[in-house]
């Protein structure tokens, strides 16, 4: 089957502190650029007819970062869902937010469920934020629904499972898109990639530009897509 406009675009937004350091800025200068790119790349795609955009935000793993840059993070988020809802609701965009968000503050999971709320008659795409994210945390928790509903063996088949996922009424990515330069998938969406097509560019998230996501999507259109067979 020949490949089009994804339905599904995942991109795993890296770069943001190596753009900073390169400027002499601090970690967070970095994220509130990012967030900038955020924001442009998701009208972009919506013009372009990608439906679902799903941002791989903080990992499970970058709690062990510097504590100054984790507080910034999480202040950075909460500002920008704060101040973005509006738009967000004005465009008819709706918001996701996934992860293990039980183990963010009170306060942060609040405004998480507030903007979910505020957005949730968007018809005109989804974002979806992976937040607090792991792709095996997201597997294990899906094992864990299992056992929770007392399913018997012969009733845990791969539907079983992709319907305790995170967002089970997402499609699987179509592309995978990682910036930064690095080559890897870097524990995101583990289950739903399984044969997503992916692309990789030196640029930095901050400054990934709309020239580049065409480049990614042109890149996408002329691909084959086999899944498996």
């Amino acid at each position: 089957m020949t490949a089009a406009v994804p339905r599904h675009l995942a991109i795993v937004m890296d770069g943001n502190r190596r753009w900073a350091r390169q400027r002499h800025l601090p970690a967070i200068a970095g994220h509130r650029a990012g967030v900038e790119t955020i924001r442009k790349t998701l009208r972009a795609a919506r013009e372009r007819g990608v439906e679902y955009l799903t941002l791989y935000s903080f990992s499970t793993e970058n709690w062990t970062r510097d504590p100054d840059e984790v507080t910034g993070l999480m202040t950075l988020l909460e500002e920008t869902i704060r101040r973005e809802t509006k738009t967000l609701v004005e465009d008819e965009v709706k918001l996701r937010v996934i992860g293990r968000l039980g183990e963010l503050s009170d306060r942060l999971q609040k405004a998480i469920a507030g903007a979910v709320q505020a957005t949730s008659g968007g018809t005109r795409g989804v974002m979806t934020l992976a937040f607090n994210y792991g792709g095996r945390a997201e597997i294990v928790d899906a094992v864990r629904r299992l056992v929770a509903d007392d399913l018997a063996p012969d009733q845990v088949d791969e539907a079983a499972i992709a319907q305790r996922l995170y967002a089970p009424d997402h499609p699987d990515p179509d592309l995978l898109v990682r910036t930064g330069g690095e080559l890897r998938v870097s524990n995101f969406l583990l289950w739903e990639v399984a044969y997503a097509e992916m692309w990789a560019t030196e640029v930095l998230w901050p400054d990934f530009s709309t020239a580049d996501l065409d480049a990614a999507l042109a890149s996408y259109a002329k691909r084959e897509r086999r899944f498996g067979r």
